[in-house]
């Protein structure tokens, strides 16, 4: 049974696991889609941009100035590092009035979210024949940036590429200084790139209701997964504890079910008939088992009252009195030669509203477990205090103690220890339940200390009114 519940419970963790993982890969696939789809939509939103007549004409500008340094670059003029550089030079000249109208376009647009842009060459490659020669990217200058704003590349967005392939003439000197063109093909690679303030924030936006969804359907597996499993482990706990209770019981009521059935064999015997006192001595058997059934009975009848079922009948006792009474009654009904009890009651009267029938059984519940659980030389302190409004029962015995994970179940109904020597004691598991039962009843708390091999020590606080 333990390892189908086992395997069961890894089954179930490696199913839940499955599933997280397959949720977080589908809210992945939604992010993903979300964001091309919003990055696409900003495209198509500012496509139009670039081709506006004033931004066009600067881009002439830039790409004649362009041509004339590869000119100067052919006729050895300049280097490859001053073509870039006299680019730049006549970039920055027409980046102010390229960006106003690239902004005015935008608020025209009217997007509802912040953008920065930017556009970088990417390669110019000239050719000549098969020939060809890189102007750009060369290894002492690799950034291409010539018009718009500056900013890292990081988290930005390439919304449009091109290639532009044309020829253009340049005038070369020959010999005798003459002066002719001659034809170049150019090649050059541009980018625009866009960089979206807090993308991330308005994509998980858009994405909220699914994220949401998402975070409660997988609490909720995780709640459902955890309940179930705790609901089958407190089940596999409550079967062990009746199974127990069930053993506990019947080998309790075999004791006076088979002298009974000795008993009544003896009574038909001639010889005890015939016997005044041999019959009487029976009769007196069967009486005492017949007794000891009804107790049995009435234990688990009455024991398994819980706190709402019980009714009470308070009477106004002194404490001193009342322990007094106590001890000498257990005592007398244990008779046990070595146990000590110390009488540790306040000084100071109080006056208990208590059941003193329930709450005198509850009391001795927790004392014969004392002597039950005990050592040969049995030690039990009772020891009170009156702290504000509440009353302070401490019952301390130097018995065999109680082991950490059995406290929290020490009240539960039918639990019974199951470590050291516990399993030569017998019991129905009622009785500490009992106890709690009517400590509640009387509105009180009750509460266990314990050390294995070091005693116990049960708390009762109960209200004075």
């Amino acid at each position: 049974m333990k390892n189908k519940i086992t395997i069961l419970i890894i089954a179930s963790i490696a199913t839940v696991i499955a599933l997280s993982g397959i949720q977080a890969y589908l809210v992945e696939s939604a992010y993903q889609l979300k964001k091309t789809a919003f990055l696409q939509e900003t495209n198509d939103a500012i496509s139009d941009i670039d081709n506006h007549p004033e931004l066009d004409s600067l881009m002439d500008v830039l790409a004649e100035d362009l041509r004339d340094n590869l000119g100067d670059y052919k006729n050895e003029r300049i280097t490859k590092p001053e073509v870039i550089q006299k680019l730049r030079i006549k970039s920055d000249s027409i980046n102010i009035p390229y960006m106003q109208r690239y902004d005015k376009e935008l608020k025209t647009i009217d997007l509802g979210y912040k953008i920065r842009y930017k556009r970088e060459i990417s390669s110019v490659v000239l050719f000549n024949g098969k020939q060809t020669d890189t102007i750009f990217p060369i290894p002492t200058i690799k950034d291409g940036a010539i018009l718009g704003e500056k900013f890292d590349n990081k988290d930005s967005h390439t919304i449009k590429t091109s290639r532009t392939f044309t020829e253009f003439s340049y005038y070369v000197t020959g010999e005798n200084d003459s002066i002719y063109s001659k034809a170049l093909d150019v090649e050059i690679k541009t980018k625009d790139i866009i960089l979206i303030t807090d993308w991330k924030s308005i994509v998980f936006r858009r994405l909220a209701t699914l994220l949401v969804c998402a975070v409660l359907l997988f609490l909720f597996v995780v709640g459902l997964f955890y309940y179930s499993i705790k609901t089958l482990i407190n089940q596999k706990k409550i079967t062990e504890v009746k199974t127990d209770f069930i053993n506990n019981i019947t080998h309790e009521l075999k004791t006076p079910l088979a002298t009974l059935g000795v008993a009544s064999k003896s009574l038909k015997n001639k010889e005890i008939r015939n016997s005044a006192e041999a019959f009487d001595h029976t009769l007196n058997i069967v009486d005492r088992q017949n007794t000891r059934l009804q107790k049995l009975i009435d234990q688990v009848l009455t024991n398994s009252l819980s706190a709402n079922d019980i009714v009470l009948s308070k009477d106004t006792v002194v404490d001193n009195e009342y322990f007094e009474d106590l001890i000498a009654d257990f005592k007398l009904s244990t008779q046990q030669r070595h146990l000590s009890i110390i009488n540790n009651v306040c000084a100071e009267e109080v006056l208990l509203r208590i059941d003193t029938f329930h709450f005198t059984t509850a009391l001795f519940n927790i004392l014969e477990n004392a002597v039950k659980y005990g050592n040969d030389q049995t030690e039990i302190i009772i020891e009170t205090s009156l702290k504000g409004n509440e009353y302070k029962i401490e019952i301390t015995d130097n018995g065999v103690g109680i082991a950490t994970e059995d406290i929290a179940q020490i009240f539960d109904k039918f639990y019974r220890v199951s470590h050291g020597n516990v399993h030569n004691v017998k019991g129905l598991g009622l009785g500490l339940y009992y106890t709690s039962q009517i400590v509640n009843a009387h509105k009180g708390k009750i509460s266990v200390q314990s050390e294995l091999e070091k005693g116990t020590t049960f708390i009762i606080l109960i209200p004075i009114n």
